[in-house]
């Protein structure tokens, strides 16, 4: 599993108008080239009548999968364009879709590249990226006399709060970096004077936005 990465937010669209031809930006985090292709297909129904349903995705750790697609427009003018800013903003897991409604003037090849460019990355901006960070949950369990100092000092430290579970003892989860466990064991134990014990939980991806 990577240490982190960036990937797009979610489901978003925003749309552009160039040289009186609309651009209609669509994308969505997806996971698998299945999904991706669903994806593409749903907004292709949707927009039937579009001149252009241009698309790209990238997928997997290694950005494994990639695909570009240019649906009828000069080849590497629309596709390409798109996949490249997803290549620069190092998006994994993210597909997008350009619909064209064509305005009535021509762009050109240079004019093209930049108009699905810039449409590529106003949805992205629009829609928002996430920096998806592994991490170590932590389960440490402390007396109820503890709580509040130990909650006030971890709400403004590097190790966010995931849940907090009141039983015998307070049980507080806590989202921990990779390789700043012994970190926060050190200051969990200066916290409580030693009294409290670890339990490590899971691994999982905290999004924080970017």
């Amino acid at each position: 599993m990577l240490k982190s990465y960036y990937t797009i937010k979610g489901y978003g669209e925003h749309e552009i108008t160039i040289q009186k031809s609309r651009f209609i930006a669509y994308v969505d985090r997806v996971t698998t080239e299945e999904e991706a292709q669903a994806f593409i297909e749903r907004i292709k129904k949707q927009h039937w009548n579009a001149n252009h349903n241009c698309s790209a995705y990238m997928i997997g750790e290694r950005d494994q999968i990639q695909k570009a697609n240019d649906d009828g427009e000069p080849s590497g003018t629309a596709g390409v364009p798109i996949l490249e800013v997803l290549k620069k903003r190092q998006l994994k897991d993210t597909v997008v879709v350009i619909t064209r409604y064509f305005g009535g003037i021509k762009l050109g090849a240079g004019g093209l590249i930049r108009a699905y460019s810039s449409s590529t990355s106003e949805g992205l901006n629009e829609t928002g990226i996430v920096e998806r960070k592994l991490m170590q949950v932590y389960k440490t369990s402390i007396d109820y006399t503890q709580l509040g100092k130990v909650e006030n000092e971890l709400r403004g430290s590097v190790f966010p709060i995931k849940e907090i579970h009141y039983l015998e003892k307070v049980t507080v989860e806590t989202y921990v970096n990779s390789g700043d466990e012994a970190l926060f064991e050190e200051k969990m134990t200066n916290l409580t004077s030693g009294q409290c014990t670890f339990e490590k939980g899971e691994e999982v991806y905290l999004e924080v936005d970017v």
